[in-house]
Formats: C-alpha cells, sequence, structure tokens
C-alpha cells in the first residue's frame, strides 16, 4: 500500500552529485513508497536537489525503514554532541 504522502522541506548544504561534482541544495523531498533501485518493496526516499538547476542535480536514498531510523537517531545523537553555539 502507498501512503502518497510527500513532505518537502527547504534545506541549505551540499552534495555530491553525478560525476563526483559538489552542488548547493536548496530542496528535500522525502516519501515512503516503492524504491527504482532497492531491493525491498518499501522505502523511506529522499531526494536532496537544486530544482534551479535542472533534474540532474540530485541525490537520492532509498532506505530501509529500519536503515532510516538509525539515521535519525545518528543525526540527532551528532547535532546533540555538538555545542549549542555551533548549531544555532
Amino acid at each position: 500500500m502507498c501512503t502518497y504522502t510527500t513532505i518537502a522541506a527547504p534545506v541549505s548544504g551540499s552534495a555530491k552529485g553525478p560525476g563526483g561534482q559538489w552542488f548547493h541544495v536548496t530542496d528535500a523531498t522525502v516519501y515512503f513508497d516503492h524504491p527504482v533501485h532497492a531491493m525491498d518493496e518499501h522505502t523511506l526516499n529522499i531526494d536532496l536537489s537544486d530544482p534551479s538547476r535542472g533534474p540532474g542535480q540530485r541525490v537520492a536514498l532509498e532506505l530501509t525503514a529500519a536503515s532510516a531510523r538509525e539515521l535519525l537517531a545518528a543525526i540527532a545523537a551528532a547535532l546533540d554532541a555538538a555545542p549549542d553555539e555551533l548549531t544555532a
């Protein structure tokens, strides 16, 4: 069953994309659906992109639900370990 729930969020950062080139990312799109490449029935899919530079300027992740939760916990732990003045 697909939820068709898609969450978009503005982001500011960089990603290493096609050809090993770094590019600025401005948008994150997150949804739980059928993957394109991963060998699972459903995955949490995350696209980081800069739409102003065309569809090729994106990095895509397809993570199992368990992996996505592990990543979420790792991100929270890394941010919590940094001094407040660096993450404000």
